[in-house]
């Protein structure tokens, strides 16, 4: 027995000893990415070295050759990159609809930014037929049911919080109506919205002191004020002044969504607005805008539709389409007539989505190709008769800009890169816009490898550093220790986009990796099913107490 005594303390110390040495074997990284050319995100020169993962951080950048991860990726040959922060997204109900984001994960997209004519919330008392929630709380919820594979962000709408207070009713607020819409501004904030997000017609808002007051209450609480400007044509000086005019006024950071002149008139004038917004930045505002890489748009037929027309509401609108009379009215409007050609004209006008099997067949088809198909003489009258059959519903791409014009904007270095496109996979509906697949390839390929149009530094600064800086966030846009480990790995030499305007759904090729929150969601080019995404919130962010 008093030998047995004697030997505890041995066997302790082997077994000490013995942990001691297996805890020295342990990896000390989840995930080790090694070898690769690292653009950190800064603009920086490119530099040769390893990532080290810990759970969902960046915890070592640099060389790495003693460690070990339970998992490593070998980079040689590869540019590792900071996740690209999309600006400007539709991904709101495609999020909730297929949570693994597939066509933003596959070319790199780690943070979608969403919000603009309308946002998420709030919906005080709005009938809407695909959600049961009423606040961004309500929405953060709904993401959590399923699961998201790319991070997000909202901003809230000036139009969506005056609707919710004023309906479709013409006229100014009155100063109670205004007092709400504060309100409204304020919960949407401390719910966790980044700021203020206005989508106007041609010329800026119809009261815009109500927006200015309404960009006060969010500056104070941290936010920024982003601007989908109307015209982008005839009156784009008007509009680009007001978006400055609420950044001095409002004191608040100003972000303009997709820079840019269209309709053939007026190319070549974009330098002018490059130059006012310049100025506004040489006295001390701080204005930035984004920009996709195309020479087409997307959205709505309505939206070349004279305002008279749509300020009823939607209802309304296929109401009026159905009325003769009225199509008349619209044919013979000015506003209607200079829309048309700023989106293209009926060359440049293409149907994308529809909803009746009579109209879909028509999808990829430009409204003169579709005016010659059915015989009609004036393609004015073909766009209205369809508009009419689909209530007014009608997607469509146009091609209405030009290609210096393009180049140009994407120079200036306060421009970040924005899709406006949405989280979608290869079975969306109808003739998606490519943007929605292929915004940074394009970018990585086209324009910084084959035209040299911009570096791949600063390209990479375009989709990660400056976005982050434009919105506010002090740990994503960056390859940096204690980062959020938001990455992505792709072949300079080969990345690329798939996709055209006429066959738009194909993913893009030589982007094997991308990593979000530290889980890599894109493995070898396939999507592993994971969902480590999550909703970031403002600043003003207040976590609902258990009573909620």
């Amino acid at each position: 027995m008093r030998t047995y005594l004697r030997s505890v303390p041995a066997v302790f110390a082997i077994v000490v000893a013995s942990l001691t040495w297996l805890h020295g074997q342990e990896p000390a990284f989840d995930l080790i990415i090694r070898g690769g050319r690292i653009v950190d995100g800064t603009g920086n020169p490119w530099f040769a070295g390893d990532v080290g993962i810990r759970g969902e951080r960046i915890t070592a950048v640099g060389s790495l050759a003693g460690a070990k991860g339970r998992r490593e990726i070998d980079a040689r040959g590869l540019v590792v990159a900071p996740g690209f922060i999309d600006l400007h997204t539709h991904s709101d109900q495609p999020l909730l609809d297929d949570g693994n984001a597939e066509s933003k994960v596959r070319e790199g997209v780690t943070l979608d930014v969403i919000g603009e004519s309308t946002s998420v919330a709030p919906r005080d008392g709005l009938p809407e037929a695909k959600s049961s929630w009423t606040d961004f709380t309500g929405y953060w919820n709904a993401l959590k049911v399923k699961g998201i594979s790319i991070n997000v962000i909202s901003e809230v709408s000036f139009q969506q919080i005056r609707l919710v207070v004023k309906g479709y009713n013409p006229g100014a607020a009155t100063p109670a109506e205004l007092d709400r819409m504060k309100q409204l501004a304020r919960r949407s904030m401390q719910e966790g919205a980044w700021g203020l997000v206005t989508r106007f017609e041609s010329g800026g808002p119809e009261y815009p002191e109500e927006v200015i007051e309404v960009a006060r209450v969010v500056a104070s609480l941290g936010g920024v004020y982003a601007s989908h400007i109307g015209s982008e044509g005839m009156e784009q000086d008007k509009e680009i002044d007001f978006a400055i005019r609420v950044s001095d006024e409002a004191n608040i950071p100003v972000h303009i969504f997709h820079l840019k002149i269209r309709g053939k008139p007026n190319w070549g004038t974009v330098g002018r607005y490059v130059a006012k917004i310049e100025a506004a930045r040489a006295r001390g505002l701080d204005v930035t805008a984004n920009q996709y890489p195309y020479t087409a748009m997307q959205h709505q037929w309505a939206a070349f539709f004279p305002v008279w027309a749509r300020e009823g509401g939607p209802d309304k609108f296929a109401a009026l389409l159905r009325d003769p009379a009225m199509r008349r009215r619209i044919k013979e409007d000015k506003n209607f007539q200079t829309w048309v050609m700023e989106h293209g004209g009926w060359d440049g006008i293409v149907l994308g989505r529809a909803r009746r099997p009579e109209t879909k067949k028509y999808e990829g088809m430009r409204i003169a190709e579709i005016a010659k198909a059915r015989g009609d003489e004036d393609p004015a009258d073909t766009c209205l008769a369809l508009m009419s059959d689909e209530n007014g519903s009608i997607t469509g791409m146009f091609h209405t800009m030009s290609e210096e014009d393009v180049r140009l904007v994407m120079k200036q270095p306060w421009v970040s890169i924005a899709s406006d496109g949405s989280a979608i996979n290869l079975e969306a509906d109808g003739l998606p816009h490519p943007r929605s697949y292929s915004t940074n390839p394009r970018v990585l390929g086209y324009y910084v490898r084959d035209q040299k149009v911009l570096t791949l530094e600063d390209a990479i600064r375009k989709m990660t550093s400056l976005p982050a800086q434009i919105l506010g966030l002090r740990d994503r846009g960056q390859i940096r220790e204690g980062f959020a480990a938001d990455l992505v790995v792709f072949d300079p030499a080969t990345v690329r986009e798939t996709n055209s305007f006429e066959r738009p759904k194909s993913y893009p090729v030589g982007i094997p990796y991308t990593i979000v929150n530290g889980t890599v969601v894109i493995d070898g080019g396939n999507h592993t099913g994971a969902r480590p995404g999550r909703a970031l919130m403002g600043r003003a962010f207040k976590a609902p107490t258990s009573s909620q």
